[in-house]
């Protein structure tokens, strides 16, 4: 889940801070949306919104004062619903995490074999590319920051990341001694190419491209299983 770039589940900022002075409220939707709706509705807009600042401009450069700019609110306004910018953040990515995970433990119940258990974690993993995007890219980018900061606020994402990998690795262990996968693979070298190879996929997918990301799992699943080249296996240690 985790790609280290020499800082950070980028240290690279894109986009430009504001300069001197307050910026201009933004008018339309996103203030409408900010200020309509119930309290919980407009928690939930506001984190949308910081999660895809985070995405873009970087955890470390996004302000405060950014958010409630983007949410055509008062910086003061938006303490009302989070007491630091560290909040906002645990709360996209703890969201993430609990559905990911959540789902890889729904296939591992399921008591398939392994070959269509790690098909279907591809999927899973494959499908958060989307509705996760803006929590996958501050994975990616500022993993290394949010685990440097005191504390242990973010020691979940260790743990999590521990598990999945936990998971991962068992299945393919398991479908080596079913006889399935080749033996002569390493399980956890294997389970962090696929990895990053899924989550990498965040920063060149696009929604509404050739490929859709049930398109792009199984056309995965297709080269990890049978892989790219033709004819005699020349690879296999005998």
């Amino acid at each position: 889940m985790r790609k280290n770039s020499g800082g950070t589940v980028a240290d690279t900022a894109a986009g430009t801070p504001s300069r001197g002075g307050s910026a201009p409220r933004r008018q339309g939707g996103a203030r409408r949306a900010g200020s309509n709706g119930t309290a919980s509705e407009r928690r939930d807009h506001l984190v949308k919104l910081a999660a895809e600042l985070f995405a873009r401009k970087g955890f470390q450069a996004t302000t405060v004062r950014e958010i409630a700019d983007e949410a055509g609110i008062l910086s003061g306004s938006l303490y009302h619903h989070f007491d630091s910018k560290e909040t906002i953040v645990d709360e996209v990515l703890s969201t993430f995490l609990k559905d990911l995970i959540g789902r890889y433990r729904a296939a591992l119940d399921h008591g398939d074999d392994a070959r269509t258990v790690l098909s279907e974690m591809v999927r899973i993993g494959f499908s958060t590319l989307e509705p996760h995007r803006a929590a996958i890219t501050v994975m990616q980018n500022d993993w290394n920051y949010l685990r440097s900061l005191p504390g242990d606020r973010f020691d979940y994402l260790i743990k999590a990341e521990d598990e999945v990998e936990r998971m991962w690795v068992e299945q393919i262990k398991r479908g080596q001694s079913e006889g399935s996968f080749r033996p002569d693979v390493d399980p956890k070298l294997t389970y962090r190419m696929i990895r990053d190879t899924i989550w990498v996929a965040v920063r060149w997918f696009r929604s509404g491209g050739r490929l859709n990301t049930t398109t792009l799992a199984e056309h995965y699943i297709t080269v990890l299983f049978d892989g790219l080249g033709t004819g005699e296996r020349t690879s296999q240690k005998p």
